[in-house]
């Protein structure tokens, strides 16, 4: 998995709405995935949060090139724990278990990653650091 983006946001409610105690808070959010090992790569990105995206992205880690189900997930009392596995488009499965803390403008998690490739295991490990840095969005011509 080259990105763990937010869910990045990268990537929230549970199973239904949640309190704003266990939530982040939708707005304008800067994130910085990255890629631990075994290959090290960091990706920044800013993006507007509505209300319906902070549901997609509390439900746990996905992007664009991965589908992620996570059967133990908990978003609690600042903590984050989530366990689970992201599909590729082309079937390539890759478990996800991970940790981390969140407030209503922060949010950390560092996820360790297992798969194959070629029929080898490989392991690595990923973190996404993401905090609010507006309530407001921009005007959609001029974000980033």
């Amino acid at each position: 998995m080259t990105r763990f983006a937010p869910l990045a946001l990268a990537l929230a409610a549970l199973a239904g709405p949640a309190a704003a105690a266990d939530t982040i808070l939708p707005g304008y959010w800067e994130s910085t995935n990255r890629m631990l090992s075994p290959i090290r790569t960091t990706d920044v990105e800013k993006r507007c949060l509505t209300p319906a995206d902070v549901e997609k992205f509390m439900m746990g880690p996905s992007n664009r090139h991965y589908t992620c189900t996570y059967p133990t997930r908990s978003f609690a009392g600042g903590k984050i724990l989530l366990k689970g596995t992201c599909v590729s488009k082309k079937g390539r499965q890759v478990a996800v278990s991970g940790q981390g803390d969140f407030t209503p403008t922060t949010f950390k998690l560092t996820a360790n990653i297992a798969t194959t490739f070629a029929g080898i295991p490989v392991s690595g490990r990923a973190s996404t650091e993401a905090r609010r840095i507006s309530d407001v969005c921009p005007p959609k011509d001029s974000a980033d």
